[in-house]
């Protein structure tokens, strides 16, 4: 067998999981034209989430390039960091599809199942190539994959005007970004002469000095990144969206999406513009573009328009969606630390914001369930009325603030440790700010709860034994995580392995 053929059957080999992903994707896809029984088409996506997280679990201690070229670099990077947060993101996908089984909102849609099921596993598929991409072509192809996908399941409930506006502004916003970040990938080809991250490494060495070129040009490839991850300014399309869209799918992108064009940008960072590492752990940088001072600023911004933002939001989905913005201000801020220590912040961030998030957004399909409403007004006395998922919603909001003895009061120490180890004391002092701040607005949430009097006469609304089970699946952890946190360290440490640094 020729050398260029046994490399293409190693590297198949290699993205065992995006075969899996496309397998069931066309499973589920035939299964729906063939069968027509929606019932058993979240049981299969089910299924073949469960079988390809195993093939990740299998090749996570791997370190190799997939699809190499002579230059023994390759399109995708094969590294226990992308194994990481394809777990996340099938986790993600998992409670997901659990949701929808659970949201009546989607009631209305159960004859377009397949579709929704088949443009949740392309943007699996999507993601999963985001997080590997070592190449500007398939980082391009991975980021247009995701964000068609997500464009119609935004507006998949087509009969519903707010669905459909979120859509149409999903897509103006979404094309508008991927033309500009097209467009800074064109002149960064042009600088180089290589699409390949690694390769351009190497080139970028002579650089002694800040570019003026390279600087637009990475704001322009930046576009395309903060669009996916909902950094200031390339958020405006979040709030509309995360309102409008159905509340699995808005779960969804808050988490998966978010965690995908984090590790694009890191990605991007490492493999392109870090020299070395010193003793300590922090990145010597290629000076061509200062990913710091800009990183920074993009932080604060983030944080502090998402969270005075959500201040004055009366629908609460609208208001997790700014919360989301600010949110992903922290991990910017712990990437801007440019070191090993910021990344575990940001991974150790990522997996307990997994669970107050989407426990938050489960809280929201519940109530939506039984009131019809995501309005803050309607949620009056619902604490007393739903004593479970008052208590439940409760912890995600004290997790999401930041406040022991919650798991995210965890994520937010190892981004505010990598901080000040950092010295970056100004930046850290407003991550604190900050986080003051969204205490106001997810109070207001548990005033509505506990305080207000509901406007009518009221009965108890009760919930399913499995529906209190999946309540308390991603509650318990949320208090479990913030007492005991040594294995969530010790995943991430072992994870932290960035091929070819």
């Amino acid at each position: 067998m020729s050398q260029p053929l046994a490399y293409f059957f190693d590297s198949l080999y290699l993205i065992k999981p995006e075969t899996s992903i496309i397998g069931f994707l066309v499973l589920i896809l035939l299964y729906d034209l063939i069968f027509k029984k929606e019932k058993w088409l979240p049981y299969i996506s089910l299924f073949g989430l469960v079988v390809t997280l195993f093939l990740i679990i299998e090749q996570y201690g791997y370190n190799k390039f997939a699809f190499q070229s002579s230059t023994n670099f390759g399109m995708m990077a094969i590294d226990p960091f992308g194994a990481f947060f394809k777990i996340i993101i099938l986790l993600s996908s998992i409670i997901v599809i659990l949701f929808s089984i659970l949201s009546k909102e989607l009631d209305v849609a159960r004859d377009r199942m397949g579709e929704y099921y088949t443009l949740i596993f392309g943007m699996i598929l999507g993601m999963f190539l985001m997080v590997s991409a070592s190449d500007l072509i398939l980082i391009y192809i991975a980021v247009e994959l995701v964000s068609l996908s997500s464009f119609v399941l935004a507006g998949f409930l087509k009969n519903d005007s707010r669905s459909s506006e979120a859509s149409l502004k999903y897509i103006i916003f979404g094309g508008v970004s991927s033309g500009i970040m097209l467009f800074g990938i064109s002149i960064l080809y042009g600088i180089t002469g290589t699409t390949n991250l690694y390769e351009m490494n190497s080139l970028l060495q002579n650089f002694d000095s800040t570019n003026i070129l390279m600087i637009l040009t990475m704001i322009l490839i930046f576009a395309g990144i903060g669009y996916k991850i909902s950094a200031v300014p390339f958020h405006f399309w979040t709030p509309d969206v995360y309102e409008g869209a159905p509340v699995t799918i808005t779960a969804y992108l808050s988490v998966a999406s978010k965690a995908a064009g984090i590790v694009l940008l890191i990605r991007l960072i490492k493999s392109t513009f870090v020299s070395q590492k010193d003793t300590f752990g922090y990145w010597e940088m290629i000076p061509a573009f200062d990913w710091q001072g800009f990183l920074i600023i993009i932080s604060i911004l983030t944080m502090t328009i998402g969270n005075f933002s959500a201040l004055w939001q009366s629908n609460v989905k609208r208001m997790l969606a700014y919360s989301s913005i600010a949110h992903a201000g922290y991990i910017l801020a712990a990437i801007a630390v440019l070191s090993d220590q910021g990344l575990v912040g940001v991974m150790v961030y990522f997996i307990i914001y997994l669970l107050m998030n989407l426990g938050a957004f489960l809280i929201v399909i519940v109530i939506k369930n039984k009131i019809n409403s995501e309005e803050l007004e309607d949620y009056d006395g619902l604490g007393y009325r739903m004593p479970l998922v008052g208590v439940a919603f409760t912890i995600f909001l004290i997790s999401l603030t930041g406040i022991p003895p919650t798991a995210g009061f965890i994520g937010k120490l190892y981004v505010f440790i990598a901080l000040v180890d950092a010295k970056m004391l100004v930046l850290a002092v407003i991550m604190l700010l900050n986080s003051v701040v969204s205490l106001y607005y997810y109070v207001r949430i548990l005033k509505h709860l506990y305080l207000n009097k509901p406007k009518a006469e009221t009965t108890d609304i009760e919930l399913s034994f499995s529906l209190k089970l999946f309540i308390l699946v991603l509650a318990v952890p949320n208090i479990i995580f913030g007492l005991y946190f040594a294995p969530i360290l010790e995943f991430v440490k072992t994870s932290l392995i960035i091929l070819g640094i």
